[in-house]
C-alpha cells in the first residue's frame, strides 16, 4: 500500500499554522501559584502606586529653592522641626526654611519637594543642619503615581508571570490572580525494540529515553506532562493509547513512528480518528525531517522521530514553542530564545533547502566567544549532553565560515 510521507513545509511555514489553535481554557490561582503562570486578562492599576510621595534616601525633607546656592563654602542652614518615622503619616506642612529628618520609604510632608541625602548634610544642634549641596525640585523623591498610575495597563494577557510580576501584584494586595491552565501533554513512546528503564536492554533493544526527556522539556515550557507509557508495533493498541490521551490531553506527542517503514502506523492512526487533519508530515529541517503534526478537533498531535537527539531539538525549535501558544502566551517573540553572539571555530557546510541546526560548545577566547561544533551522527545523545546550545543554518545557506558571526540558541 502506498504511503503519503513528506509533504514537507519550512519551519516558518508551520509556525504560521499555531495562530488556527485557540488558548486553552482558564483558571484562577492564588498569587503564591503564579510564577511562570500566563496571565489571562490584562490587568490595569486599581490605584496610585506607591499612593503617596517617598524619600528615596535618609536625609532631609526640603523645599528644593531652600537649597539652592549651597555648597560646603557658603552651607545653608534650615530649622530642623522633626522626623517622619517610617508608615507615619505627617500631620504638618514644611514651610520655607524648614527641614525634617526622612528615612529611605519615609512620606515627604506636604510643603516638601525634595530630599538632601544625609552625607550632603552636617546637624549642628538639635534644631539646626547644614546643607553642603543643592537639589533639584523632586531629587530623590518618588511621586505618587510615578511607580504606576491608576488605570495604567500594568501586565499585558499573555504575560508569563516572572517573580517581579508577582512583587507588584503583591503591592496592589491581588491575591488571587486569573491564568490559562497549564496545557496537559500526553507522552507516548512506541516501538518493539523500547523498554522501561527499569529492564536491562537485551542486544536490539533500547530503554524508553524520550519519555522522560520530553516530560522534562513540558515541564520546562510550562506545560504538565502525562507519560501514557510503551507501546509496542501494533496499531490496534497505538489507537486505543492515542484515543485515550486526546479525550485526556491538549497535546499527544508520540515518540516514533514518523519515518517510513512498514511498521509505522503513526500516520494512518491519525487520519483515522474524526475530524483528523495531517498539517504536515515532513518539516525542512535537520535532524528531525520526518516530523508529523496534525489535529483532532482542537488538539494538537505531534509525531516525533525516535531518536532523542532529534526528538529533543523538534521539540526545541517547534514543540515548546506550541506549547507556550496553546498555553496564552502571547508577550514573546514567537523565534526568540534566549541567544548569545559568538564566532564559528570552523568551517561547517551545510545543503540548500532546510534549516540546519548544528550542536555547537560554547569556548571564551581573548573576550571573544567561539562556537566549536560538536560533531556525531543525529541518534547520538552525547551530542547534545556535550552542547551547550544551537546554531540555526538557514535554508538558503550553504554553510558558514570559520570566524563568521552566528547566534547561538543556548539550552
Amino acid at each position: 500500500m502506498k504511503k503519503d510521507f513528506f509533504s514537507t513545509k519550512l519551519a516558518e511555514d508551520v509556525l504560521a499554522t499555531f495562530s488556527s489553535f485557540s488558548p486553552i481554557n482558564q483558571e484562577v490561582v492564588t498569587l503564591e501559584e503564579g510564577l511562570n503562570r500566563v496571565l489571562a486578562k490584562d490587568f490595569y492599576a486599581p490605584e496610585d502606586l506607591p499612593g503617596f510621595c517617598r524619600s528615596t534616601m535618609d536625609g532631609y525633607a526640603v523645599k528644593a529653592e531652600d537649597t539652592f546656592g549651597a555648597s560646603e563654602a557658603v552651607p545653608v542652614w534650615l530649622t530642623v522641626v522633626g522626623e517622619i518615622k517610617m508608615g507615619e503619616v505627617p500631620s504638618f506642612t514644611l514651610k520655607r526654611g524648614e527641614t525634617v529628618r526622612i528615612f529611605t520609604g519615609g512620606m515627604l510632608p506636604e510643603g516638601a519637594n525634595a530630599v538632601v541625602m544625609v552625607e550632603h548634610t552636617q546637624l549642628l544642634d538639635g534644631t539646626t543642619v547644614e546643607v553642603f549641596k543643592p537639589v533639584a525640585p523632586l531629587q530623590n523623591v518618588i511621586l505618587a503615581d510615578e511607580d504606576f498610575a491608576k488605570d495604567s495597563l500594568v501586565l499585558p494577557k499573555g504575560h508569563r508571570l516572572r517573580p517581579q510580576d508577582l512583587g507588584v501584584l503583591a503591592a496592589f494586595g491581588q491575591q488571587k490572580i486569573k491564568v490559562y491552565k497549564r496545557p496537559l501533554v500526553a507522552i507516548i513512546s512506541t516501538g518493539d525494540e523500547v523498554i522501561s528503564i527499569q529492564e536491562n536492554p537485551r542486544p536490539g533493544q533500547v530503554r524508553d529515553v524520550n519519555s522522560y526527556t520530553l516530560s522534562a522539556l513540558v515541564e520546562e515550557a510550562g506545560g504538565i506532562p502525562l507519560r501514557m507509557g510503551i507501546v509496542r508495533d501494533d496499531p490496534k493498541a497505538l489507537r486505543s493509547v492515542c484515543q485515550e490521551a486526546i479525550a485526556r490531553a491538549d497535546v499527544v506527542l508520540i515518540s516514533g513512528g514518523s519515518s517510513v517503514g512498514m511498521r509505522d502506523f503513526t500516520l494512518d492512526i491519525i487520519k483515522s480518528f474524526p475530524e483528523s487533519e495531517i498539517l504536515c508530515h515532513g518539516i525542512a529541517i535537520s535532524p528531525g525531517k520526518p516530523t508529523i503534526f496534525a489535529r483532532v478537533g482542537e488538539k494538537a498531535i505531534w509525531g516525533l522521530p525516535g531518536q532523542v537527539a532529534s526528538a529533543i531539538i523538534v521539540f526545541f525549535v517547534f514543540v515548546r514553542r506550541f506549547i507556550q501558544w496553546i498555553g496564552g502566551e502571547r508577550h514573546f517573540p514567537l523565534k526568540a530564545f534566549k541567544t548569545i553572539k559568538a564566532r564559528m571555530k570552523t568551517n561547517v557546510p551545510s545543503v540548500q533547502g532546510r534549516e540546519d541546526y548544528l550542536r555547537v560548545r560554547i569556548m571564551q577566547e581573548d573576550n571573544t566567544f567561539w562556537a566549536e561544533p560538536i560533531l556525531g551522527k543525529s541518534g547520538l545523545i552525547n551530542t547534545l549532553v556535550k552542547a551547550d546550545g544551537l546554531v540555526k543554518i538557514d535554508w538558503s545557506s550553504e554553510g558558514l565560515d570559520k570566524g563568521e558571526e552566528v547566534e547561538v540558541i543556548l539550552f
